[in-house]
């Protein structure tokens, strides 16, 4: 199975932080799904569900010099306790959510969020996205 997977940033970045065990990095939306279904396959029942969630979702985001700590959740699974994988888990969640704000959040943590992102705006025609600037780079450089 291929796994699609970014290349590895390095560490520092804002979309890693680092935990004792590496580094947990944010995942794509695809991620997520393929790290939920992989949790469904491994639950036997209902009570089960979330702790082999979390343990995929672990496998897809914790890396060490980035590569993935673990192959697979059932590695998770076999190798952290349900206390560090829980805490893991959290942080996790709590990094994305820093990173990834609702619409149901408050205004002011919206407003802290939006701090940290910036938008370049190059010309009153792709200044709303930066799709066009990849598409149609500038021709003339300004002081060259």
């Amino acid at each position: 199975m291929r796994r699609n997977r970014r290349k590895p940033l390095p560490a520092g970045r804002p979309d890693r932080l680092a935990v004792p065990e590496g580094e947990l990095r944010l995942l794509s939306a695809w991620e997520v799904l393929e790290a939920r279904r992989e949790g469904a396959l491994l639950a036997q029942d209902g009570r089960e569900q979330a702790l082999c969630s979390n343990a995929c979702l672990l496998a897809k985001a914790l890396e060490r010099r980035g590569k993935p700590v673990y192959e697979s959740g059932r590695q998770v699974l076999d190798c952290l306790r349900v206390e560090e994988i829980a805490r893991l888990a959290e942080t996790w969640a709590w990094f994305n959510r820093k990173h990834n704000p609702s619409p149901q959040q408050s205004e002011e943590a919206l407003a802290e969020a939006k701090k940290g992102w910036s938008t370049r705006l190059m010309s009153a025609f792709n200044g709303v996205c930066s799709a066009c600037s990849a598409l149609f780079p500038r021709r003339n450089v300004p002081g060259k």
